[in-house]
């Protein structure tokens, strides 16, 4: 069964630094595309990053490029979004989800999501 569950989550002052974590069990690593989207109040899903089966390429929404890395370690099935400098704007639920092959912006492409996790940039 596949299960993705998010962490890392909280209150962080702008310009600071989180690190989210995306665990993943039942899905092979090798095969599957893994992605962060995330949704302010009032918003859609927002693409944020995503990575293939392969390292390369890694795909990053242009709100947050140059500010998050994606990254992922097969070995112990976590996917990470390291993010710095953050801004008010970057208030939202953050959520992984996967899908078999490549990456796509279209949230529907996704078969499998996690519960999400609640960043808040505030002083």
């Amino acid at each position: 069964q596949v299960q993705l569950v998010e962490s890392g989550g909280g209150l962080v002052q702008p310009g600071g630094s989180l690190r989210l974590s995306c665990a993943a069990s039942g899905v092979p690593l090798e095969h599957y595309a893994i992605a962060w989207f995330r949704q302010a109040p009032g918003k859609g899903r927002e693409g944020v990053a995503c990575i293939d089966s392969s390292p390369e390429p890694t795909y990053y929404g242009d709100s947050v490029k140059g500010r998050f890395t994606m990254s992922r370690d097969k070995a112990k099935r976590l996917a990470y979004l390291q993010m710095n400098s953050l801004k008010p704007e970057d208030s939202a639920v953050y959520y992984c989800a996967s899908v078999v092959g490549i990456c796509y912006n279209n949230d529907r492409m996704f078969a499998h999501w996690g519960q999400g996790t609640q960043v808040t940039v505030s002083s």
